[in-house]
């Protein structure tokens, strides 16, 4: 398998920098980081790190050049993304340091440049979005989790919201009454966008705080998101392992 990693918060220290891989600049800009070749278990890794580089000023969600990264990606071979995002729970299930495998979204995201279409260069393509979640590729995910003993929940829908400032406790409210389970800010447009290159895309969200409203009293959400995500990235990093273990 030849598999791409789009990391988010945290996923950086999983994939310390490989080979970097030289490309040419594609039509869409820059992606956000340069894309660091790794060989595990037999398996080529393309690892981007959504919000930059280490030790570069963090691209916030709503300016990452998710169309950049996602048509590199396709370029350089890849057919498989799994993309790995540090989330909010909203369900009680969803508890810091578990990890959530979504099935579904809903985007409350605006202003961002979601397709690759409308400019001229592309036909106009009304993609198929009704699973926005590649079923084969979440379905070695879980098979994964469940070889490592890992506990995750199998289904959710992530809601995808602006950023960079985190929700307020109405704005969760309204994400709950809509039926999302965790809240999030860079699924959307990335799944879209996969989509349309025709990519097996895939996310594995690591739980790294409560929603805002969502917390017991007196924990503050920055303290419990560094109290969680270590063992969040430890978690991952454990599930992703055992998904290149596999033939």
């Amino acid at each position: 398998m030849r598999l791409g990693i789009i990391g988010g918060t945290g996923a950086t220290e999983l994939f310390p920098p490989g080979n970097p891989v030289v490309a040419p600049p594609g039509p869409w800009g820059n992606p956000s980081a340069p894309i660091q070749r790794h060989d595990i278990n037999g398996h080529e890794v393309l690892f981007l790190a959504r919000h930059g580089a280490p030790g570069m000023p963090a691209v916030p969600p709503h300016k990452v050049n998710y169309r950049a990264n996602l048509w590199l990606l396709r370029e350089l071979g890849v057919q498989h993304v799994l993309g790995i995002n540090a989330v909010g729970g909203i369900a009680p299930a969803a508890a810091p340091g578990r990890l959530v495998i979504p099935d579904q979204l809903i985007d409350y995201t605006w202003g961002r440049e979601h397709t690759f279409t409308g400019d001229g260069r592309f036909p106009l393509e009304h993609v198929e979005f009704t699973a926005p979640f590649s079923a084969p590729l979440r379905n070695l995910l879980l098979a994964a989790a469940g070889r490592c003993g890992l506990e995750v929940l199998p289904v959710g829908t992530y809601g995808a919201t602006q950023g960079p400032r985190l929700e307020s406790a109405a704005e969760i409210d309204r994400l709950e009454r809509d039926g999302c389970h965790v809240v999030g800010m860079t699924a959307m447009p990335e799944a879209g966008l996969a989509r349309e290159l025709d990519l097996s895309y895939a996310i594995c969200c690591t739980v790294v705080n409560r929603a805002a409203g969502r917390a017991a009293p007196g924990v503050a959400i920055h303290g419990e998101i560094a109290a969680s995500i270590a063992a969040a990235t430890a978690s991952v990093g454990r599930l992703t392992m055992e998904l290149l273990a596999a033939d």
